[in-house]
């Protein structure tokens, strides 16, 4: 493993008109990373992910809990663990008035790169920054600023990457050509953990994941095991009695939720089972307004396992 963690904790003090107040932004983490894969960290804003990466990038440090990341003791060798990453924080960390190539090759001096230049020279060929290499930062596209640090966080050649929440504010187009990178980075031998609210983006990176809501891990495994965990098919339906069709469904199916207007009903086999559904609606003179059947997704997952939709909490789909 590149990283295993275990009882990872932190407790935050902010002050207001109110008196102090505790924060428990995370209550115990543990994770366990392995060597040359991605892995994510998936769950809605304020669930404790940017606090999990930043303890482990040693960038705060942990009221509980151990870690070795890269070899290394979290608590007793930080400055070791920090020549084994890369860390590209939420804001990325690009300059508005130095050149990507300046920026690049001061990173790479920071780092004590044998030869700055050159390994500048390969990150921006690397992430398709040559033509835009002696621009100001301030005139990049927010994809090229994202590719910008994603090399500065990768100028030394760690075999560890992190990402934390690395496609936020992008256009689809970026975002699509942002995965596209992250994955090349996986194909070459880095680890790279990143965290995310898009599910869309947990589903289509992921090797393995975590889901995380209120400082804890509610569910862990690769993006298909946690979704055959739930069901293989769900059928939604809109009812005028939501509450007579979730009990009446519910001997036919393993389990039955109510998601605001919506009755979901996860089956095995949504294809099979749909006609005996649509039987005992009828049988209890329930018409529909609406039905339609689906592979479960990553928001069931965290449906399931916190009784809310990953959606409601205000995280993107």
């Amino acid at each position: 493993m590149i990283i295993s963690a275990e009882g990872l904790t932190k407790t935050f003090t902010t002050r207001g008109r109110k008196g102090a107040k505790t924060v428990e932004a995370v209550r115990g983490v543990d994770l366990e990373v392995k060597k040359g894969e991605i892995f994510g960290v998936l769950g809605p804003n304020g669930a404790g992910k940017t606090t999990t990466i930043r303890m482990l990038a040693t960038l705060i440090t942990p009221d509980a809990g151990k870690a070795t990341i890269a070899g290394h003791d979290l608590r007793k060798d930080p400055a070791a663990i920090r020549r084994e990453l890369g860390y590209v924080s939420q804001a990325g960390g690009v300059e508005d008035t130095v050149t990507p190539r300046q920026q690049i090759t001061m990173a790479a001096k920071i780092h004590a790169v044998a030869d700055p230049a050159a390994a500048t020279t390969a990150m921006l060929e690397r992430f398709d920054l040559s033509e835009i290499a002696d621009r100001p930062g301030r005139t990049l596209s927010g994809g090229q600023k994202r590719r910008v640090a994603i090399a500065l966080g990768l100028v030394h050649g760690p075999p560890l990457l992190f990402l934390d929440e690395p496609t936020t504010g992008l256009d689809p187009q970026n975002r699509a050509n942002l995965w596209d990178h992250i994955k090349t980075l996986r194909e070459q031998g880095t680890s790279v953990l990143l965290s995310t609210h898009y599910l869309d983006e947990a589903d289509a990176l992921c090797d393995r994941l975590v889901i995380v809501d209120h400082g804890l891990v509610v569910a862990e495994g690769t993006p298909s095991e946690l979704k055959r965990e739930v069901s293989g098919d769900v059928v939604s339906l809109r009812v005028d009695d939501l509450d007579l069709a979730s009990r009446t469904l519910a001997p036919l199916a393993r389990d039955t939720r109510i998601d605001d207007d919506v009755l979901r009903v996860y089956v095995d086999d949504g294809e099979h089972t749909l006609p005996s559904l649509l039987r005992a609606l009828e049988e209890q003179h329930l018409p529909l307004n609406s039905i339609s059947l689906e592979r479960a997704t990553l928001d069931d997952v965290f449906l399931a396992k916190t009784g809310r939709s990953l959606r409601d909490t205000g995280a993107a789909a």
